[in-house]
């Protein structure tokens, strides 16, 4: 491990992003501090503004992610930034969202993203990935009984695999100085609408994978009814419509320019991950 680089913080180090993160840096045997409500080396919760000075000390770069379920982080995040600056926290590495440079202010990951840009001492990078792969295994695009069930209609997204975020993540963290100040989106190499993951899917199993248009009111109620936050509805609706309306992401030469590897295909995605959807008969 090189001891002589800066101390990283690393925030969601239990999530999909964060944990990828960890163990890039760990590659480049760069010293690191994970943070999570459990599991990590340091406790920390967004709701207790108390346990921010402790995950901060001796910590020279973060790798920040927010509140998530959340749409009213943007206060305890700034406090978080105060406090990081004062620590003497060099580079903040942020994880936002694609196209949220056209959201209005108030949305509080462009609110973050503003944040740190008027922030003189804080360097910083924003990364804005597209929609990840790992939902397709992990979260709201996995299969049930053979369905996908979105209101994506036949838009089309250029899915990610969130190991090529980390990757980038990583690089700039590793290396603040050559990133400094930029705003990375991040895509997957193809754009894919649901129906073509599917079929991906599908062959890769050797099982019928399909997708399912359901109304996106009646999609959205049957989250919120299975636990989603009420107020969070309008996200889902937000990046629903936006797929739906034909300006989901388009496939950029990002991941590749800077990690200097052509980001993973859903093909191969779609192969490595075929035993999370194949169903025992």
């Amino acid at each position: 491990m090189n001891k002589q680089a800066p101390l990283t913080l690393i925030l969601g180090s239990t999530g999909k992003i964060g944990s990828r993160v960890a163990v890039e840096l760990r590659k480049l045997g760069l010293p690191i501090r994970t943070a999570a409500r459990s599991n990590a080396d340091v406790a920390f919760d967004w709701s207790r503004r108390h346990c921010f000075a402790h995950a901060l000390e001796g910590v020279g770069r973060v790798f920040l992610v927010a509140p998530t379920l959340r749409l009213d982080f943007a206060d305890d995040v700034a406090a978080f930034l105060d406090e990081a600056e004062a620590g003497g926290v060099q580079h903040v590495t942020f994880l936002s969202a694609y196209g949220m440079e056209h959201a209005p202010n108030e949305v509080a990951t462009r609110s973050v993203e503003l944040d740190l840009r008027q922030r003189k001492v804080l360097g910083h990078t924003v990364l804005r990935p597209a929609w990840f792969m790992q939902n397709f295994t992990e979260t709201f695009l996995k299969p049930v009984d053979g369905a996908i069930l979105v209101p994506t209609g036949d838009g089309t997204e250029a899915f990610i695999d969130a190991q090529d975020i980390a990757a980038v993540a990583a690089i700039t963290l590793a290396d603040p100085l050559a990133h400094v100040g930029e705003a990375y989106s991040l895509t997957g190499p193809e754009a894919l609408s649901v129906a073509d993951a599917a079929a991906i899917m599908s062959e890769e199993t050797g099982q019928a994978i399909a997708h399912v248009n359901l109304d996106r009111e009646a999609w959205i109620a049957g989250a919120i009814e299975h636990g989603m936050p009420f107020e969070y509805g309008a996200v889902l609706r937000q990046l629903t419509e936006t797929i739906a309306s034909g300006h989901g992401s388009r496939p950029n030469g990002t991941v590749q320019k800077i990690t200097g590897t052509p980001p993973r295909t859903f093909r191969n995605f779609a192969h490595q991950n075929a035993s999370a959807w194949r169903v025992s008969k």
